[in-house]
């Protein structure tokens, strides 16, 4: 984008610091703005129908969400809850039509974005579907490595607070499940745990693992 087409859209933008632990929007309400995270992070999560909570993706620094009007929807499918303290842009969603028409590249980015979503989505059902749980949680401490890891001495810690029950509402499994798995990993040296902290030690023997080649 042009300086100029930047410049239009931050006419338009809020800045919003969100504490760890606050909600920037809840599940089932109504979609009156979108938004960009600056800096920090989110979970999303979703409350099934039987009362279940899971999250269903973490939002990056750079990450476009809560762009309900793309997905033609009125209302938010998830609660976006930081992680940590964030920082993130908001727009009003009247304002999406607009901002599409107007920057091929954000239209282009959008689509990215939800072809991304859909992916993993896809991914993570299949693993559901056909994968043991200690191999679902390997492949989610995985792709955590790879979308939020930070190479420190030890292995790669994971670069905002995370919970076994975090792990849990990841992979559609039970904290206790979770617990024991870890517990395991880090008798065999693959990870390092404690309290809302995660470093993998062994990635290459974590990958083994995610691939049903490591006992």
């Amino acid at each position: 984008m042009s300086d100029a087409d930047l410049d239009r859209m931050l006419a338009h933008a809020t800045a919003r610091r969100v504490p760890q632990g606050d909600a920037v929007f809840e599940q089932g309400q109504r979609a009156t703005s979108f938004f960009l995270l600056l800096h920090g992070r989110l979970k999303v999560t979703q409350v099934t129908e039987d009362g279940q909570q899971i999250i269903v993706r973490v939002v990056h620094p750079g990450d476009l969400f809560g762009f309900a009007k793309a997905l033609q929807r009125s209302d938010y499918p998830g609660t976006a809850t930081a992680a940590t303290e964030s920082l993130a842009l908001s727009w009003p969603t009247d304002l999406w039509p607009q901002f599409v028409e107007q920057n091929p590249h954000l239209a282009v980015s959008t689509m990215q974005t939800i072809g991304q979503r859909l992916e993993e989505a896809h991914t993570r059902i299949r693993e559901m579907s056909t994968q043991e749980v200690e191999r679902r949680v390997a492949h989610a401490v995985l792709r955590l490595s790879r979308q939020a890891g930070k190479q420190e001495k030890g292995g790669v810690r994971i670069d905002f607070p995370i919970s076994r029950q975090d792990i849990a509402e990841m992979t559609g499994t039970t904290l206790h499940t979770v617990s024991r798995i870890l517990s395991a990993w880090e008798q065999k040296g693959l990870v390092e745990g404690g309290r809302q902290k995660l470093i993998i030690c062994d990635l290459s023997g974590l990958a083994a693992l995610a691939d049903g080649g490591r006992d």
